[in-house]
């Protein structure tokens, strides 16, 4: 195995491994509802689903740290940005993990319902979080990353094409939540979300399996 496959497993195994959070809409439902800090829990709930959004967050910056040395040779100043896009992602997961947490905190003090007002305070910001985060910086992954893949041609075309078309769609669904038009949890949000997931989790299988393409960016790697 010589170092450009390396380096495309590396990358397709981070990708995978940011779909270890999917469990997080369950593990997250008990935290989330209105009367949790006055009632008895669950807190392992919420705990593993820190960890598992923890991974995540490690992993995404392992995707761009992985395929940084590749991608620059076809775009400095867009590769460079793709790296600095998911520290930016991984920021907003872990500020949402602590606010989710806080909540368990205070549970967990007893402070009783004079918290109520503070931890639906808390779900509401990390709800505007994953949001932005969770939301709205996979787009600029997608655009950044996707134009450097379809450029370079180290994967086949229709991976970048399809992340380019779960971008648009995520981008008015955005727009949408923003301004109030949709719910956050809705049948266009989940279309949206779902295209730009199969454009990640596509990439990762493609990167952990066949590896990148030959392409002239790579002949003298």
């Amino acid at each position: 195995m010589n170092s450009l496959r390396k380096t495309s497993l590396a990358a397709g195994v981070f990708y995978l491994l940011t779909f270890v959070s999917i469990p997080t809409l369950a593990l997250y439902s008990s935290v989330r509802a209105p009367n949790f800090v006055v009632g008895p829990g669950p807190d392992t709930p919420v705990f593993v689903g820190a960890v598992l959004e923890m991974v995540v967050a490690l992993a995404g910056i392992g995707t761009a740290v992985a395929l940084y040395p590749v991608v620059k040779r076809q775009g400095p100043a867009r590769a460079l940005g793709f790296v600095a896009s998911r520290p930016l992602e991984a920021a907003g997961l872990t500020a949402g993990i602590a606010t989710l947490l806080s909540i368990v905190t205070l549970r967990q003090a007893g402070v009783g319902a004079s918290a109520l007002v503070l931890s639906q305070a808390l779900v509401a910001q990390y709800s505007w979080m994953f949001h932005l985060s969770g939301s709205f910086i996979p787009i600029v992954n997608a655009v950044l990353l996707g134009s450097l893949l379809y450029q370079s041609r180290l994967v086949p075309r229709w991976l970048p094409v399809l992340g380019f078309i779960g971008a648009a769609l995520l981008l008015a669904a955005w727009f949408a939540v923003l301004f109030g038009l949709i719910g956050a949890v809705s049948a266009p949000s989940g279309v949206a979300a779902l295209t730009i997931a199969a454009w990640e989790f596509s990439l990762g299988v493609y990167l952990t399996f066949w590896g990148f393409k030959p392409s002239p960016i790579t002949a003298d790697m």
